[in-house]
């Protein structure tokens, strides 16, 4: 687990809320069907499984974290147990260990601000049930499966890009496997227990007029070479350098490592050259070349996946504000990962004998260079620490608040609120502080509230400092809106990260003083 990384994990987080049943989230929770949905497209599934958590466990980085890593650690179960049916013992064994040492699959799933965890134990789950459902015609395993693929639409609905993908070259590759099980009876336990598991999706865009695909279905491909190109980033490990630790020319203050564990990984760091890619496309790209060795059922294995793969990009490519982002891009894995496995493993055992030796040396190449590069995330965050999304400093924004009275904290930008609520398990009643001060127009309502929350003299305003702000500019306007007013802004701490960064001002608006003397 990388150390010293700030909280951010949007679906989880929201669960936070229900510590603080009076601050009008719940209230408006029961007003607008989010018990089902926090989004058009996003699900509460995630939200209810952290409830209990939360509620019984307590809060705070492990809490936060271990649930999504255990669903990690179970999907590269599930891939190893997929791969065995499908395509045999040493391609299991290829995938598994690719899976497991794949820098971006681990830290996308560690910190799991997106779709990301919950969606690869899902599919990868029902596909294996699906395929135990072919291979010995349990109807069990038919519903299941489906209930769990239904189950991952409604975790978050762009399951949809994986779901497709996986439909096609399915029909594709296999149309007489298809056929050959196909029946009514097994067509309607599928439907239904799809529906089943998407159920909750369902009800709302049947009581929101399909407001799921109306409000996120728009298309533009301007930006797919950038896309692309991420894609790439995120297959070598390189993606998150920059994002989620911050570089070395960010850093004015580095942090020397404390410990054993620490002190080794410098060294291994050191003695590795600091390496910032692994092997992925390689090996991808002589896995396609080593394809045309490959027969019978392995190469349509190797087809479906590419298929499956292209399908699901194309369309996170195409569609506005999705596929720029690692946490986009990961939802491909680890179908990457099988066209690996399945070709190395079908194309060692041309070699005979000498097939093992071979392809097991590939394999702990491979595992070491995905080490290497997690190993390098490790040392950036301890030496540098966290990217404006991750930073440290929030948990000194929450001590701090811990020891301040006041009656609400408004956050004046985003990626604060939801993080204080739950690290203060709701004792610190947060507010949105951007409402209405970002729009472009204010009317009397809008200034009504605002002046009450200048002059209110229990409350306490949090923003970003210049480096760190999300909104531009809409801290500036409160500011400037308040000095209008008669109010002047009085800083009482500035939080810094570990490293000296300064990242939070917390401030109050105190009447200005000729305007108590008018």
């Amino acid at each position: 687990m990388l150390p010293h990384l700030g909280v951010q994990n949007d679906e989880a987080l929201f669960a936070a809320a229900l510590f603080e049943p009076k601050s009008g989230y719940v209230i408006k929770i029961a007003h607008s069907h989010l018990p089902i949905m926090l989004m058009s497209y996003l699900g509460t599934f995630k939200s209810l499984i952290y409830a209990p958590i939360f509620r019984y466990c307590g809060t705070g980085i492990s809490a936060m974290r271990d649930p999504v890593l255990l669903a990690g650690v179970v999907s590269v179960w599930l891939f190893y147990l997929l791969l065995l049916r499908i395509a045999g013992k040493r391609a299991a064994v290829i995938g598994c260990g690719l899976l497991a040492t794949d820098s971006l699959y681990l830290i996308t799933v560690c910190f799991d601000w997106g779709p990301v965890a919950f969606q690869h134990l899902l599919l990868l789950a029902g596909l294996l049930l699906l395929v135990k459902f072919y291979q010995e015609r349990s109807w069990q395993a038919l519903a299941a499966g489906w209930f769990l693929l239904g189950l991952s639409m409604w975790d978050k609905a762009l399951a949809v890009w994986m779901l497709s993908g996986i439909g096609v070259a399915a029909l594709i590759c296999f149309p007489r496997q298809i056929l050959a099980v196909a029946t009514f009876r097994r067509f309607g336990i599928a439907v239904l227990a799809f529906s089943l598991g998407a159920l909750p999706l369902i009800i709302y865009n049947y009581k929101q007029d399909l407001a799921t695909f109306r409000g996120n279905v728009s298309y533009d491909t301007g930006d797919i070479p950038g896309k692309a190109r991420l894609l790439l980033a995120t297959a070598d490990g390189q993606g998150l350098f920059g994002w989620l630790v911050n570089e070395d020319w960010q850093t004015r203050n580095p942090r020397g490592p404390v410990g054993v564990v620490q002190t080794a990984t410098a060294r291994i760091s050191a003695i590795a050259l600091r390496p910032r890619h692994n092997l992925s496309l390689w090996a991808f790209g002589l896995a396609l070349l080593l394809a045309p060795l490959v027969r019978g059922p392995a190469l349509r294995t190797i087809l479906f996946a590419l298929i499956a793969m292209a399908v699901a990009w194309f369309q996170m490519a195409v569609t506005v504000n999705a596929g720029g982002s690692v946490h986009h891009a990961i939802l491909i894995w680890p179908f990457p990962f099988l066209v690996i496995a399945v070709s190395f493993a079908a194309s060692s055992r041309r070699l005979h004998a000498a097939g093992i030796p071979a392809v097991a040396a590939v394999l702990v190449v491979m595992m070491v260079s995905g080490a290497l590069v997690t190993n390098e995330y490790f040392c950036l965050a301890i030496r540098n620490g966290g990217g404006q999304n991750w930073t440290d400093a929030i948990f000194t924004l929450s001590d701090y608040l811990k020891r301040t009275p006041s009656e609400y904290v408004f956050c004046v930008d985003w990626g604060i609120m939801d993080s204080i609520r739950l690290l203060n398990r709701g004792q610190v009643r947060v507010r949105v502080g951007t409402d209405p001060i970002s729009k472009r127009e204010l009317n009397s309502e809008d200034r009504d509230y605002l002046k009450q929350m200048i002059a209110s003299p229990g409350y306490l305003f949090i923003n970003h400092t210049k480096d760190y702000e999300f909104f531009q500019g809409v801290n500036d306007k409160l500011v400037q809106y308040a000095a209008d007013s008669g109010y002047d802004r009085k800083v009482d701490a500035v939080i810094a990260d570990r490293n000296g960064r300064p990242v939070y001002e917390v401030y109050q608006f105190r009447p200005r003083a000729t305007a108590l003397g008018h």
